[in-house]
């Protein structure tokens, strides 16, 4: 994945769905959340056992089949052992865009979504690649 890539990537997607995401300030789900939303991308928080509750004034689905808008991104905050599942669920939502973060990789994962047109960015960070480019607003 190329810099121009990433930034094709990054200045294309609007909705961005979290996976993972956490409304304890301490995690780095809940601070890439906050940057992702003052970077004025549409940041659907997706966790399991917050479904209904909201961070930052965003509702929290429990699965991204539960989001009732396009997705445009899927950004895992899960483990590795995770991702195969949630790239078959990106696949069922018609998103463009597998992103997972840092220390997160999957190959099988990669392979499988990669395989249906869509773009995979592996253990890396979207905050870190906006301001890294320069993208940051």
């Amino acid at each position: 994945m190329t810099d121009t890539d990433i930034i094709d990537i990054l200045t294309s997607v609007k909705t961005i769905a979290l996976v993972g995401a956490s409304d304890n300030p301490a995690r780095p789900s809940n601070d890439v959340m906050a940057y992702l939303l003052e970077q004025g991308y549409q940041v659907i928080p997706v966790n399991p056992a917050m479904g209904g509750r909201e961070i930052y004034r965003q509702k929290v689905y429990a699965s991204l089949a539960d989001i009732p808008v396009q997705v445009d991104m899927v950004d895992v905050f899960r483990r590795s052992d995770a991702v195969y599942d949630l790239a078959q669920e990106a696949i069922a939502i018609d998103a463009k865009v597998l992103w997972t973060q840092l220390g997160v990789v999957n190959e099988q994962a990669a392979v499988l979504a990669k395989n249906t047109g869509m773009k995979v960015v592996m253990d890396r960070c979207p905050k870190i690649e906006i301001r890294r480019l320069g993208l940051a607003k």
